[in-house]
């Protein structure tokens, strides 16, 4: 019985001249990015744990209300945020 003949599958290759070159910046960021950034995550959780802990002294938190969550979680998030520009 003769032998079947093979196919040779031509492999796939990204032409290099189509692909853009994409600039990386250099550099990590700066230790003031960096305190930035943690500072609105810790101000954030400070902010929670003084609403949760002494709401009932400070009267001018105790009038916030339920914005008290808005204003901590807000802190945190901008600190998570800035997680994306770290390097």
């Amino acid at each position: 019985m003769p032998k079947s003949k093979v196919r040779k599958k031509t492999d796939y290759t990204i032409n290099p001249a189509s692909r853009t070159p994409v600039k990386v910046k250099a550099g990590p960021s700066s230790t003031l990015y960096v305190s930035v950034m943690l500072g609105f995550m810790l101000v954030g959780l400070v902010w929670l744990l003084v609403y949760y802990l002494a709401a009932d002294q400070l009267t001018w938190m105790n009038d916030l209300g339920a914005y008290n969550f808005l204003i901590g979680f807000g802190f945190m998030v901008v600190g998570l945020i800035m997680t994306m520009r770290w390097r």
